[in-house]
């Protein structure tokens, strides 16, 4: 598999030569200008076109998630540069993302402006197994540390959730798929606008049987079920030129099969996951003098409920009932301001309380009960920003970023950023260069549980950098591009001996995302990528740190072609590398776990292929097949993975 990644390695770089010779045939057209690109937020937190921006960035659009005919965000996010993802078994099951090395919990997640990052999780982090792609229209991926603009938890990058906007003639549409472990998921929703009002808003139901959790290669043969329902929803209200509301609801709810633990003797029919999750928000949308100054208040509050029960079991003698419970409340100002022709000016305050809270009763006859509790905490945030973008002869774009965050226990951070952008349109050349800092806070738990948090615990800190280009050709309809990234991070959060928090880790990830984007007609497309990630585990003072589930190399090939608009077909090839992780075999001689050891799991490669077709002018038919060469394989130790599975489906609008 080294012999594999290395070709590929070698063939992307390839590729790239072979490309930047051939700009120099572009560059005698002096007059060479950039085609219309897309308009992003999240790098500024304005709109502002990508060709301008030298973070790392990917949009995965409307159409692109309309062609995948995917069911959940995960799926999208698993071909994209600078990202994995390890999933602790089948549907439904924890799912987490890394990106360019670093933790979950490094990775902020949003959905229209409203954070999902989990307080009653120890890590803050979040779990994507149960986000739909139901009502989205846009996910942009935001790599490098983005602390300056979105606080704690971007130490790494920001994932960024667009939901649809509802315009023009109302519709309806309906989608019905079925498949592999008696899958199912019907979808049903509306869209339009009505005078000065716009709405959006769409039902999901989920379910399948599912695969077991604990792999089924170690004996475990009882297949973890889960089901699903969502509600999305987004409405605004155009009171005048000037002045608008928006409010949007997310709702999502369902149950999860689980298994007590990795490997052999996991399974555990009775072991369940029963969650909720909910993000609202409203938002006035304001501009005076003429567009001049731009406001956006908000208000937004996410909760997140889990109860997780399991009885009694042969390896297992305990039976058990937990509850926790999150909540997030956040209040925004933004302000931008574009006063100067080539100036845009942004500036913002926000407040902010997490609060976490947990009880686990764990009742066994043989060893007496026990009832453990974390009383309800709370971690109150003041933030002020301040960011100015600066164009200069129409082909160079600086950014510079300040932010200062103030925790009522923890003291206060100070991060900063800056980005710089140069154009050579005789070229179509884009060369970039960022530098920040990053923070993240510590997590409710680790501050404050009973048995393990530690009150004195330092906020995490980082710094990084990265230096790339991108090289435009054909008119713009192939880009290239590669970046450099080098992160530090330090006062990461580790355990001493007797698993209470302390402040004693150190790491640093490096390494090169390079990309290839086409559009070789206006029926054919292609999307290539490879990853090269080193990690550096720069605390060996502390034995048990260990930088896992983490490849040093990924891949991806995606081609779609079009049939007169007719009929559609979309071919996806990942290549994930080797990678560590902790096994933690249980001896069923002492009911209890062998002492951890560290495993190397498998390179693997997944074919997945999706094919559409419009029988109709509204009603167009779909398959997908996922895993297509059956791949035998292991994100996380001990846990399973879904094998060839099919799916079919219907979709239908109505104008």
């Amino acid at each position: 598999m080294y012999k594999s990644a290395l070709t590929l390695f070698r063939f992307t770089l390839a590729i790239l030569l072979t490309f930047l010779i051939a700009a120099n045939v572009f560059s005698q057209d002096s007059s060479r200008v950039y085609k219309l690109f897309e308009i992003v937020v999240s790098a500024t937190r304005t709109n502002t076109p990508s060709v301008e921006i030298a973070s790392s960035i990917t949009v995965i659009d409307s159409a692109s998630i309309a062609q995948s005919n995917k069911t959940n965000v995960l799926g999208l996010l698993r071909d994209q540069y600078g990202l994995s993802i390890s999933q602790s078994g089948g549907p439904g099951q924890i799912a987490q993302l890394y990106m360019r090395g670093a933790e979950p919990g490094n990775v902020l997640v949003l959905i229209d402006g409203v954070k999902l990052n989990n307080p009653d999780n120890p890590a803050n982090s979040y779990d994507f197994s149960n986000l739909p792609t139901d009502n989205i229209e846009r996910i942009e991926i935001l790599r490098g540390a983005q602390s300056t603009l979105y606080g704690s938890d971007a130490m790494a990058g920001v994932i960024n959730i667009i939901t649809k906007k509802g315009d023009g003639t109302p519709s309806y549409f309906l989608n019905l798929e079925g498949g592999s472990l008696n899958s199912y998921k019907g979808v049903a929703g509306t869209s339009g606008s009505y005078g000065q009002a716009d709405y959006s808003v769409t039902f999901s139901k989920t379910g399948t049987d599912g695969i077991p959790a604990a792999d089924e290669v170690y004996g475990n043969t009882h297949s973890d079920s889960y089901n699903d329902y969502n509600i999305s929803s987004r409405f605004g209200w155009m009171i005048n030129p000037g002045f608008k509301l928006n409010a949007y609801a997310n709702f999502n709810s369902g149950k999860t099969g689980l298994d007590q633990w990795a490997g052999p003797y996991g399974d555990d029919p009775t072991y369940a996951d029963y969650h909720q999750q909910g993000e609202y928000k409203a938002e006035t949308d304001i501009n005076a003098f003429n567009g001049l100054w731009h406001q956006d208040i908000s208000f937004s509050f996410m909760r997140n409920l889990t109860r997780y029960n399991y009885d009694s079991t042969l390896y297992n003698p305990v039976s058990s009932r937990s509850f926790y419970q999150g909540n997030i409340y956040q209040l925004d100002w933004q302000n931008t301001i574009r006063s100067l022709q080539s100036q845009v000016v942004t500036f913002g305050l926000s407040a902010a309380k997490e609060n976490s809270s947990s009880s686990e009763t764990d009742l066994s006859s043989e060893y007496g009960n026990y009832i453990s509790a974390f009383p309800e905490k709370d971690m109150n945030t003041i933030s002020g920003y301040l960011q100015d973008q600066i164009k200069i002869s129409g082909n160079i774009f600086t950014t510079a970023g300040l932010r200062y965050d103030n925790y009522d226990d923890l003291g206060s951070a100070l991060t900063y950023r800056i980005t710089q952008t140069y154009l050579i349109g005789e070229t179509g050349t884009k060369l970039k260069a960022v530098f920040g800092t990053g923070f993240k806070a510590p997590s409710l738990f680790d501050l404050y549980d009973p048995a393990y948090g530690n009150p004195g615990l330092k906020s995490e800190k980082s710094n990084g950098w990265e230096a790339g280009f991108e090289q435009y050709l054909i008119n713009s309809n192939v880009l290239i591009g590669v970046t450099y990234f080098d992160n530090y991070y330090w006062d990461l959060i580790g355990y001493n001996s007797n698993y209470v928090s302390i402040n004693i880790d150190k790491a640093q990830t490096y390494g090169v995302e390079s990309y290839l984007t086409a559009e070789l007609s206006n029926a054919i497309s292609v999307n290539a990528s490879y990853t090269l990630t080193n990690l550096i585990n720069k605390s060996p003072e502390d034995e048990n740190f260990s930088l896992i589930r983490r490849p040093k190399n990924t891949g991806a090939i995606t081609f779609n072609y079009n049939f007169s608009n007719e009929a559609d077909i979309n071919f996806d090839a990942i290549f994930v590398g080797k990678r560590n992780d902790t096994e933690f075999l249980f001896n069923p001689e002492i009911y209890t776990f062998n002492p951890p050891q560290t495993v190397q799991l498998g390179a693997y490669t997944l074919i997945n292929i999706t094919a559409s077709y419009s029988i109709l002018k509204n009603v167009q038919v779909y398959a997908r097949l996922d895993n297509a060469l059956d791949k035998k394989y292991e994100e996380v130790w001990g846990y399973g993975t879904e094998g060839r599975t099919g799916y079919v489906g219907i979709k239908l609008n109505i104008k």
